[in-house]
């Protein structure tokens, strides 16, 4: 007889965020692991939650993900949270409930709110289609090549970022985007301090220099409105990718056509999945 998993959102800001549902498996779960005890502790102290509570985040040991999964296998009913928002959304959770999926354990949402979805409701921008992707890195390197490889990418982007790097990130999507580029910025979503900014990517620099304050930020970017344009190699590159991926999976595919028509394959994917999201609107 096993138990079941409750992953449970629990609001990221204002403590009136969160569903009576939620409330009411927290206050009748067995145990509560979360992702910060002192941070929790004082969401479940607001709604009278007397529930056990031990600590879960990413760098949780295996030895004590083991003992989660045995009370687990032994009938508990066990709830998952973070400190704010859906747990596994930029959030830890992930080795658990896999594990859990993998023993056959019942894992149960009890959904909320998310900052990503939260942000998307009031940006103004198409979110009919939107790629999630994070934070961004760290390294300066490896943040151009990720937006790089966005630049082409049609669907609304949506990013978190720190207050301490966002400069930086709004400088690198100007640098590979274009400073004509739409943005939403939003920081401090729920909170009493949040605050809104709208328009061309280059503006929101200066919108942040007068309201740098503390608080985590949502990003939200305009997919690309420009038609790619294929040179005549690339053209027959990607002609070779779409015959051999009959026979083939995609990305070796790729790599053959690269090959074959001399063009670099990581150039070639990219122009491949530009070309298939093209085609799909």
């Amino acid at each position: 007889m096993t138990g079941k998993l409750y992953v449970v959102a629990t609001p990221i800001g204002n403590l009136k965020d969160i569903t009576l549902r939620a409330i009411e498996t927290l206050k009748n779960c067995d145990l509560i692991a979360a992702e910060d005890t002192r941070h929790s502790r004082h969401l479940l102290n607001h709604y009278q939650i007397k529930t056990r509570l031990i600590s879960y985040h990413d760098h949780t040991n295996s030895r004590d993900i083991e003992k989660l999964m045995e009370l687990l296998e032994s009938g508990a009913k066990v709830a998952l949270i973070s400190d704010a928002g859906t747990p596994l959304i930029s959030d830890p959770g992930y080795r658990l409930v896999a594990m859990a999926r993998k023993k056959g354990v019942i894992v149960c949402p009890i959904p909320g709110v998310t900052a990503l979805i939260a942000g998307l409701s009031v940006a103004g921008l198409p979110t009919d289609r939107f790629v999630f992707e994070g934070f961004l890195p760290a390294k300066e390197a490896a943040r151009c090549r990720r937006l790089e490889a966005l630049a082409a990418e049609s669907r609304t982007l949506v990013f978190y970022e720190s207050p301490h790097r966002l400069r930086v990130s709004l400088q690198a999507m100007i640098d590979v985007f274009g400073r004509s580029r739409r943005i939403f910025l939003v920081r401090e979503l729920t909170k009493r301090h949040e605050n809104h900014f709208y328009g061309e990517v280059e503006y929101a620099l200066a919108w942040f220099d007068e309201n740098n304050s503390r608080g985590e930020f949502v990003i939200i970017v305009e997919g690309s409105k420009e038609e790619v344009r294929l040179t005549s190699i690339e053209e027959k590159a990607l002609e070779t990718v779409l015959l051999l991926q009959e026979d083939l999976p995609v990305k070796r595919a790729v790599v053959v056509a690269a090959l074959i028509n001399g063009v670099r394959k990581n150039s070639l994917y990219k122009l491949y999945l530009s070309k298939q999201n093209s085609m799909t609107e």
